[in-house]
């Protein structure tokens, strides 16, 4: 079957996707977006975490059938969309169907040409990092990365909801988010930190 969604602000097409094949292979081996990482494909470790339509889901667990017509939102856009969130209000541009671009995404066959390229801000690359981003690089919050990019998704998610949110409702917020290396306390500190700033920035 053909799946058409909008991933970061442009309109995207996958072809040949099977019944079965979930959204984080899509995303990794079609569209070439490997921030999403695939760990344990059961939702238990958060790795894979991704935006749809707003709400924080295991990309693992979600058929990419399900995406149709609906908006997706990965690491690799995360700055773009707290831009427009910033510029535009709760939900940004992406929250209310307009794309996370702001220029109401790009013609089908243009995004069939489009290849990822440094500078390219559909890739996360040459964009200026959004407030968690920046947090958790200045908190120390980043080992190997390999939780990552779900632990800044799910806490963007919490801090949109949330500006100042108490230790409790961080850790309730990420108890879904394992992590190996840090102990935690780094990746507590960087939530606590961007909350700070955002609260400061107002």
């Amino acid at each position: 079957m053909r799946v058409n969604f909008t991933v970061n602000g442009r309109q995207q097409e996958a072809d040949d996707v099977w019944e079965g094949e979930s959204l984080l292979y899509v995303l990794r081996e079609r569209l070439g977006l490997p921030g999403s990482k695939n760990a344990c494909e059961q939702g238990e470790c958060g790795s894979c975490t991704v935006r749809l339509d707003g709400v924080p889901v295991c990309s693992c667990l979600v058929a990419a059938g399900q995406v149709e017509g609906r908006d997706v939102v990965t690491v690799e856009g995360l700055a773009d969309f707290a831009k427009q969130r910033e510029e535009h209000g709760h939900g940004g541009a992406c929250g209310s169907g307009g794309g996370c671009g702001g220029k109401g995404g790009v013609t089908l066959d243009a995004a069939k040409r489009w290849q990822a390229r440094p500078g390219d801000s559909q890739t996360g690359e040459g964009v200026e990092l959004s407030t968690i981003q920046q947090a958790f690089i200045d908190a120390g919050a980043v080992q190997c990365g390999f939780c990552t990019p779900g632990l800044l998704v799910q806490a963007d998610a919490l801090l949109e909801e949330n500006s100042s949110p108490s230790d409790q409702d961080i850790r309730e917020a990420l108890s879904g988010n394992l992590c190996r290396c840090t102990g935690y306390e780094k990746i507590l500190d960087a939530v606590r930190l961007a909350a700070a700033r955002q609260a400061e920035a107002v």
